[in-house]
């Protein structure tokens, strides 16, 4: 039971169809749908901007005489109708496949997916990067295919950080309240009308935590929040920020997570039949479901295993500072009132956390927990597993690292959150209405093959012209809003360029990403940007840890390359990197880089994006592009040899990357026919699409979630 919210969309004053449509505005449904965005921003494209593309907070803002307006537009009432009407037949639609899961998987015996963030949309704003994107797309293709499952995370007070950049391009944090009452959220009651809250035990203190409830197609997904006025200051704070704070909030954050989130569930009257743990952020949810067995009367023994049954484990990066870990002294004084409750001694319960159980002055590991109990264990693409295999060995003593019972299982996209309209629209004619649920399809890639070249270009020239306009704009406002110089903003309007080979970098911005390969060369770079023939651009975007100096001093490494050509404005980075801009970038960019430090890409999917989209990669053989690449569908940077050398190694893979812009991307982007088509680009662009797209999408990996995770109790 939900309690109703009011809000002036409620009023008798506002026509019928805008009531529905404020109840769609409750379901995020609507932004991964032909349409969706469309209808909403059609109300009031500038009020649309500024709630921050938040369709609740639009309605309610909106003056009734517009929305009286657009009543009486035909038009407008039949897109929007269309949307609403579809909106119900999905959700109450028959899902075929999700029933042949029965008894095993129900909706009285959902999947639990845990996060610590979740990427559902940029006015929902509890994500900081690919983590919270792979796990909305978990939940919309497991909206779309039926699946029965719930998610648990965090409502963040102030979410991730804002950035802003200096003229010297350092940059600088900003932290705002998130309004509540604006969000399209809602907060959980009981039968009898009172909001459910759950309290745990955190360093001596009771913390209660309420419950609210975001709707995601047919998922829901539930958010713990401390911010209350019951609680003490400090603890009212572990939900004020995503990653942010010190290692009292994080394991602030992590205890709420895990324990209160399992409560939480209970509180709900859900009895789930898999706790997924995306991460080891939500690992101390082993210790409640433990915690409840042995309440129960279980011995030690099949308690273990009983939570062990319940549990899988998805590990995301193979970068050890990546994993939590606490010190002793931090886990006795934040569960000292724990012990207790769970019935075991603190020796005992410290060593699940341990690679080496009986080293007493050894941390405590999220991940080390989630592993000794999750019957399965995961990595995110085939490369990864090998690295987790090695990385995690320890576990296994008696095991060779290639027997380690630590599987993968490859990331992949939401397709229709991530392909743009226009895009969607095309592959509709000639792929056929409905194609993104059929991407494996036998017949698939002779329909690729079929669309026209000139449609082909088109799309591209299309969102690479949009891609331009809306940095444009984005460029001014962030300019007009940091109180700059006139002549600075007025030159936002002639950045780059729509006619030019327009590449993207963007991504969380840490060492291992290797950013810094783009300026490695700055004279060599500097032609390529200033080749009165054949230039290319770079649109660049991403935010370093509020803690990590020297990720931000890559930013102002990327500022001597910018100055020298900054009248051309050809290079530009865009501040406060967030999904809308994603969505833009991943569509309009013709190429996108990534080039980590093998083999440190866990999985990545921003490239993946991209595919959708008729956009192609350069990449490092590391994370998907190991599975992905082929000779025809993109360029592959360097090889797969490491040598173990970062400053070699960085080197080598910058001469490789100019190498393969200058003698291969751009002579192929800029060769035309006679009607201006550039017909071997767009060969490898459908080889892209044919080979990539059907793998690397999230409804056949929830599909290989669910046969090989979900329901396969064999490890090894």
């Amino acid at each position: 039971m939900l309690m109703p919210d009011g809000g002036r969309a409620a009023s008798a004053i506002v026509p019928p169809l805008f009531r529905e449509l404020r109840v769609l505005a409750g379901n995020y449904w609507w932004s991964w749908q032909r349409d969706g965005t469309e209808v909403f921003r059609g109300i009031s494209p500038t009020r649309w901007e500024a709630s921050g593309h938040n369709p609740r907070r639009l309605l309610d803002e909106t003056p009734p005489a517009r929305l009286t307006e657009l009543d009486t537009d035909p038009q407008y009432r039949a897109r929007a109708q269309s949307l609403l009407a579809r909106f119900t037949e999905a959700m109450q639609a028959r899902a075929p496949w999700a029933e042949r899961l029965q008894p095993h998987i129900s909706p009285e015996r959902p999947v639990a997916y845990f996060s610590a963030e979740f990427a559902v949309h940029e006015s929902l704003p509890i994500y900081a990067g690919g983590l919270g994107v792979l796990a909305a797309d978990h939940l919309k293709s497991a909206s779309d295919l039926g699946l029965p499952l719930v998610a648990v995370g965090l409502l963040y007070r102030q979410g991730y950080f804002l950035q802003d950049l200096d003229r010297s391009a350092w940059q600088h944090e900003r932290y705002v309240d998130v309004d509540r009452a604006a969000l399209p959220i809602e907060r959980v009651v009981g039968s009898d009308g009172t909001p459910i809250t759950v309290t745990l035990m955190i360093h001596h203190r009771a913390v209660r935590v309420s419950v609210w409830r975001v709707r995601v197609g047919r998922v829901p997904l539930y958010l713990l929040d401390t911010n209350r006025d019951d609680n003490e200051e400090r603890d009212r704070w572990i939900t004020g920020h995503l990653y942010g704070g010190n290692q009292d909030t994080r394991i602030g954050q992590e205890l709420t997570l895990g324990i209160g989130g399992v409560r939480a569930l209970r509180a709900l009257g859900l009895t789930p039949a898999i706790f997924h743990m995306n991460e080891g952020h939500s690992a101390f949810l082993t210790l409640e479901l433990l915690r409840e067995e042995l309440a129960a009367g279980a011995p030690l023994a099949e308690a273990r295993a009983r939570v062990r049954s319940q549990c899988v484990f998805t590990t995301h990066t193979p970068v050890t500072a990546g994993h939590d870990v606490f010190g002793v002294e931090l886990m006795d004084t934040h569960l000292a009132a724990y012990w207790p409750e769970l019935g075991l001694p603190r020796d005992e319960m410290l060593s699940f956390g341990r690679r080496r159980p009986e080293d007493a002055w050894e941390p405590f590991g999220m991940t080390p927990l989630a592993i000794r109990f999750a019957r399965a264990v995961n990595g995110v693409s085939r490369r990864h597993g090998e690295v987790c295999r090695e990385m995690w060995h320890d576990l296994w003593p008696e095991r060779t690292p290639a027997t380690v019972p630590i599987r993968h299982v490859t990331n992949g996209i939401h397709v229709p959150t991530w392909s743009a309209p226009v895009a969607r629209a095309l592959f509709d004619r000639h792929l056929g209405t409905g194609w993104e649920e059929r991407l494996d399809d036998p017949d698939l890639p002779a329909k690729v093959d079929a669309i026209p070249d000139e449609e082909l270009w088109e799309l591209r020239n299309q969102l690479r012209r949009h891609l331009v306009a809306a940095v444009r704009a984005y460029a001014r406002a962030t300019r007009v809003r940091n109180a700059e110089d006139a002549e600075f903003i007025a030159a936002a309007d002639a950045l780059l360029d729509p006619e030019v080979l327009t590449i993207g970098f963007a991504r969380r911005i840490a060492i291992y990403k290797r950013l810094s390969l783009l300026v490695r060369d700055s004279r060599r770079m500097l032609r390529l940007l200033t080749d009165p023939e054949r230039p290319i651009q770079l649109v660049l975007a991403g935010k370093a840890h509020p803690f990590d100096n020297e990720a931000k001093h890559i930013l102002q490494e990327l500022a001597r390359l910018q100055q020298p050509i900054e009248r051309l404005g050809r290079v530009v980075y865009l501040e406060n990197y967030n999904l809308a801009l994603a969505r833009w970038l991943v569509q309009g960019c013709d190429v996108w880089l990534n080039l980590p430090r093998r083999p440190l890409e866990a999985s990545g999917t921003s490239g993946q994006k991209v595919v959708a989209n008729g956009g192609l990669n350069v990449s490092v053989l590391d994370g998907w592009w190991v599975e992905g690449a082929r000779a025809d569908n993109g360029w592959t940077v360097g090889d797969h040899v490491t040598d173990g050398n970062p400053d070699t190694q960085d080197a080598a893979d910058a001469e490789a990357l100019y190498h393969v812009l200058e003698s291969e991307v751009v002579p192929l982007f800029y060769t035309r026919d006679t009607r201006g088509i550039p017909v071997g680009w767009l060969t490898r662009v459908r080889a892209s699409i044919k080979s990539l797209l059907p793998f690397f999408n999230t409804h056949r990996m929830l599909r290989e979630y669910t046969e090989r995770v979900y329901l396969d109790s064999d490890r090894g």
